[in-house]
């Protein structure tokens, strides 16, 4: 996918892209790859293949409805160069994003990406989602909550539903069907109060395969979950 066939399928999805989005991606394109070479932010590298696997991919929730350009709080969790999430920001710039990522070169490049492309409302943190999650200044803070191949479902559920407001979701994005991996999911949910209120399959226009899961928190977390940094890896619920 060349940047001009981007460009196009986002019209065919009625986005027309100004002068300043386009540039804006062309230089986020040109700042991975060039930090790429001093820390490990991605395998792919060619540029067809960016603009394909990394930003049309990202904006699966936008081109499949589930977002729409206005100021609600988005937490991407695991985002490393700022996957889904900023591809996002760029096209719909009223919605307000924070990352939370563990490595703290990744959040370098991030405040460097953010400063470069003059993205304003985006918030980048060092540290654990299960920190986070605990800390009154981030829990039950946010509209939607995005992860893009980040864990099961399983685990996933317990670092992301704390930081939801009631009525809020999370929107996972992976790159296989994920339906045996919800029914192992069903008591995590159960236990978090959110329920799976859509899977739904997709193709990226090369023909791959994509799969987007809608968590919807019904009712506060419980205030021991998440647990510590560690248990939701080593003892899913």
């Amino acid at each position: 996918m060349t940047p001009q066939d981007f460009y196009q399928a986002l019209e065919q999805a009625d986005i027309i892209l100004s002068d300043k989005q386009k540039e804006q991606f062309d230089t986020y394109f040109k700042l991975l790859i060039e930090w790429n070479e001093k820390i490990n932010l991605t395998a792919i590298t060619d540029q067809k293949e960016v603009y394909l696997k990394h930003f049309y991919d990202s904006i699966a929730p936008i081109l499949q409805g589930y977002l729409q350009n206005k100021p609600i709080k988005l937490l991407d969790i695991g985002a490393g160069a700022g996957f889904p999430s900023l591809p996002m920001k760029i096209i719909y710039p009223e919605i307000d994003v924070t990352i939370i990522d563990s490595l703290n070169k990744r959040i370098n490049f991030l405040n460097l990406l953010a400063d470069e492309l003059g993205l304003g409302g985006v918030h980048f943190y060092h540290g654990r989602a299960e920190d986070f999650g605990q800390d009154k200044n981030f829990r039950a803070s946010f509209d939607v909550v995005t992860a893009r191949a980040v864990a099961r479902m399983q685990v996933l559920s317990e670092l992301t539903i704390p930081f939801l407001k009631v009525g809020g979701r999370l929107i996972a994005l992976k790159a296989a069907a994920a339906d045996q991996e919800i029914a192992d999911a069903q008591n995590a949910l159960a236990l978090l109060f959110s329920k799976v209120i859509e899977n739904r399959n997709y193709q990226l226009p090369n023909g791959d395969g994509r799969h987007m899961t809608i968590v919807e928190k019904k009712k506060e977390t419980p205030n021991k979950y998440p647990r510590k940094a560690g248990m939701p890896n080593k003892k899913p619920l």
